[in-house]
């Protein structure tokens, strides 16, 4: 596990032509946080992570196009497949109160305000309006928005959610 105080921001999905370009699919809300002479850590599925400097981005519909400084052929490309991205929380934008980086989230354990423990956040999913928190227990799923009026407090250090389910979710 990379050090906790880097963020897993994205994964590589592919190659991009013959000059080792990478298609990664973000997990970030913008994609600046891919900004050329950034620093990442990339992390093999083998647990194997290797720091580069990004030599340029940009984006292509919700992923990114990355060039990665000593990625010059798609052969080295295609050897980073399925691979994570992580980038130091010290070099992200300071989030408003209240804000939440979506690595931060997942994986809270999310109980009612009655204290029922409605399961963990698996993944969350980008709307238009708002995002939805895919909570899962066990074979069970609800979809949570996420809204001031349902979130009523985020404790990161326990790990922990409150939320006040709306009529006809429970």
């Amino acid at each position: 596990m990379p050090d906790p105080s880097f963020i897993l921001m994205g994964r590589i999905v592919g190659a991009h032509g013959i000059a080792g370009g990478l298609k990664v699919l973000s997990y970030a809300e913008s994609l600046a946080v891919f900004a050329a002479g950034r620093t990442v850590v990339v992390r093999s599925e083998a647990g194997v992570e290797t720091v580069y400097e990004i030599a340029w981005s940009r984006a292509q519909g919700r992923a990114a196009l990355l060039g990665l400084k000593g990625v010059a052929n798609r052969s080295q490309a295609e050897a980073l497949l399925g691979c994570d991205l992580f980038l130091d929380k010290a070099t992200l934008p300071k989030l408003e109160e209240g804000s939440y980086y979506w690595a931060d989230l997942i994986g809270l354990e999310v109980h009612s305000v009655d204290g029922d423990c409605l399961g963990r956040i698996a993944s969350i999913i980008q709307t238009g309006s708002n995002d939805v928190y895919v909570v899962k227990l066990k074979d069970r799923e609800l979809l949570l928005p996420a809204l001031r009026s349902v979130v009523q407090s985020v404790d990161l250090a326990a790990r922990r959610m409150v939320v006040a389910v709306p009529e006809g979710l429970e």
